[in-house]
């Protein structure tokens, strides 16, 4: 459900005093902490004020309230709406639970009244049709009763979507005089708009009927998606990837943030044994003023190979764009990237931060990257790159290989990757595949791990965190 959408003043379900309230709040809580949320005790209190202080009689406070109390950031405000609507769903006094007649008239019926609903803008009669739509046309198993509920069923059936211009010509009102083809876009947005809240609605009842079979606390561990930065890269799909996009540069911030932390306190130096013992001569031997050996303020170079082919390629173009707005934290940075040749798009990444959304076409369209075949080749890119990008590397030169190390048969020419680790001061080998199916297959990622270090890299999260902690000062 939409926050802001129901209703004004409606009400929760049953059962959420005093003792309920608290098991549910709990229960809200210890969900969220397994998405990832970093919720504390203090918080949970403070949560549990803000219950008792707005009281249970309007949902849509007590969402705000939770919501102000648990949350550090905007992008956790989708996941928290959809587990509260797990824990504090809404009172369904007036929706009985039989199942409607699934005919054609009954489904006619339905979208008739589904239009008049979103012509109006009515929450409450569209809380009573999404009811309605599940529990007519979206259970499946057994009868009687259903053994689940399915929000896709529903929708497939429903079709809300066709309903756009049926509901654009019952709210066109004349058009104005200035541009009216302007007003049109805007009639059509807001119908989408709410089109889109009430798929939103069908999905929360679906979820509702399940966790009711289910138990909440499954439910909203398992049917309940995560924050973006959780979405692993092999199954993010398009929404999500753009998505993931818009979090690089608060992403960047803070890793900035951390590095130049760390980079402040390494400057400081380790303590120099020799000179400090001399110096605690003047004082009995105490050693009252440690003396520390500094080391002098230096930025690595930061190498980024990429394997842009396939489902890695989101990986590689999110990892990109994080680097990109980084840079000011290296002394360098260039980007190679590769399917089974290599090319540099250090140049085609930073005019890329302006559209990240193309960055991937424009790679592909204007570097050369392919040959004869289109498949990824990792024993010809590692070969290339050893021979035509030796420049790139050095002592202060720290690489990245972004892949899953999927050959497709070919030779994985570890002697390359032995030439490239003999240069660089570091390498690193991300892998966005689960340690599990590492050598699987066509996978020869064991034979790569024995020259450098591979680690699973499989969300945005893990991603984050590796940068932070790998990368030198």
């Amino acid at each position: 459900m939409t926050p802001g959408d129901s209703a004004p003043g409606a009400a929760i379900a049953p059962a959420t005093e005093p003792a309920g309230a608290v098991a549910r709040l709990t229960g809200l809580v210890a969900a969220l902490r397994d998405h990832g949320f970093g919720i504390g005790t203090g918080e949970t209190v403070d949560a549990g004020r803000a219950l008792e202080a707005v009281g249970f009689t309007d949902r849509e406070r007590v969402r705000e309230a939770l919501a102000a109390t648990l949350l550090h950031s905007e992008l956790q405000r989708p996941v928290f709406d959809r587990v509260f609507d797990l824990y504090f769903p809404l009172g369904r006094a007036d929706a009985p639970d039989e199942a409607y007649g699934n005919t054609p008239a009954a489904l006619a019926a339905l979208r008739e009244r589904l239009a008049e609903a979103l012509t109006a803008g009515d929450g409450a009669a569209l809380d009573r049709l999404a009811a309605e739509a599940v529990a007519g046309f979206g259970g499946f198993g057994s009868t009687p009763g259903s053994d689940g509920w399915s929000s896709y069923q529903t929708l497939s059936r429903l079709r809300p979507e066709t309903l756009l211009a049926r509901v654009r010509e019952r709210l066109r009102t004349a058009p104005g005089p200035e541009d009216p083809e302007f007003t049109e876009r805007l009639l059509d947005d807001e119908i989408r708009r709410r089109i889109e809240a009430f798929r939103e609605r069908v999905r929360t009842e679906a979820r509702r009927r399940v966790a009711e079979r289910q138990g909440r606390d499954r439910v909203a561990r398992r049917a309940v998606a995560g924050t973006a930065d959780s979405v692993d890269f092999l199954l993010a799909g398009r929404a999500q990837l753009d998505e993931l996009r818009r979090t690089v540069r608060p992403l960047a911030r803070k890793l900035a943030t951390r590095l130049a932390a760390r980079r402040r306190r390494a400057a400081r130096g380790e303590i120099d044994l020799r000179r400090t013992l001399r110096r605690s001569l003047s004082t009995g031997g105490v050693p009252v003023r440690p003396v520390l050996r500094r080391r002098p303020p230096r930025r690595p170079e930061l190498v980024l190979l990429c394997d842009v082919s396939g489902s890695v390629a989101g990986f590689a173009q999110f990892t990109m764009l994080l680097v990109q707005a980084l840079h000011d934290q290296f002394s360098r940075v260039r980007v190679f990237a590769f399917v089974n040749r290599v090319d540099e798009v250090t140049g085609l990444i930073a005019r890329g931060a302006a559209d990240p959304a193309g960055l991937g076409d424009r790679i592909l369209a204007e570097a050369e990257l392919t040959g004869w075949h289109g498949q990824s080749d990792y024993g010809t890119a590692l070969g290339e790159f050893a021979d035509r990008y030796a420049e790139a590397l050095g002592p202060r030169s720290v690489v990245f290989v972004l892949g899953d190390a999927r050959t497709n048969g070919a030779d994985p020419n570890l002697a390359a990757l032995r030439r490239i680790a003999g240069r660089a001061r570091r390498v690193h080998w991300l892998n966005p595949e689960q340690p599990s199916l590492w050598g699987t297959g066509d996978s020869v990622a064991p034979a790569y791990a024995e020259l450098v270090e591979m680690r699973p890299c499989r969300n945005a999260r893990q991603l984050g965190a590796l940068i932070g902690r790998l990368l030198p000062v």
